[in-house]
């Protein structure tokens, strides 16, 4: 089955599916997904929480790297891509319990490097936490 349609039969409902354990842990709802684009909601855990009560910036970065490599899933590549480095910048926080939702998109597809931006905001979209983008490398199987 081609991968954007795999995604598609989630969307409202958990990626339980992924090849990714990490991600199954994350727990991401579907909410649309089309090839190199894709967006996905989470819910802020309590285990996600820094000292201060808010969401903890290594799991902001951990979502980021993660929806990133499901929007690479989302190319029906045959070669395996990896993240060769990933920069974001910190705008806002969440707090448990919090609805964020990530969108990707695709900036640049190369012969064997692709650029990919992820943008992390809260559930109505009117405050955005995270921002950045990843370079990412295509490695033979």
């Amino acid at each position: 089955m081609d991968r954007v349609a795999q995604l598609k039969q989630f969307i409202g409902k958990e990626f339980t599916a992924s090849p990714s354990p990490f991600m199954r842990w994350l727990n991401p709802i579907v909410i649309s997904a089309e090839e190199g684009q894709l967006e996905f909601q989470y819910t802020v855990r309590p285990e996600w929480l820094n000292p201060m009560g808010n969401l903890h910036g290594g799991v902001t970065a951990a979502i980021f790297d993660d929806v990133i490599g499901a929007t690479m899933f989302s190319l029906n590549e045959k070669n395996f891509i990896v993240t060769i480095n990933n920069s974001i910048d910190y705008f806002s926080t969440a707090k448990e319990n919090d609805n964020i939702v990530a969108e990707t998109k695709i900036i640049k597809r190369g012969k064997q490097f692709v650029n990919a931006q992820c943008e992390i905001w809260n559930a109505d979209k009117t405050r955005l936490i995270a921002r950045g983008t990843s370079n990412l490398f295509k490695i033979s199987n």
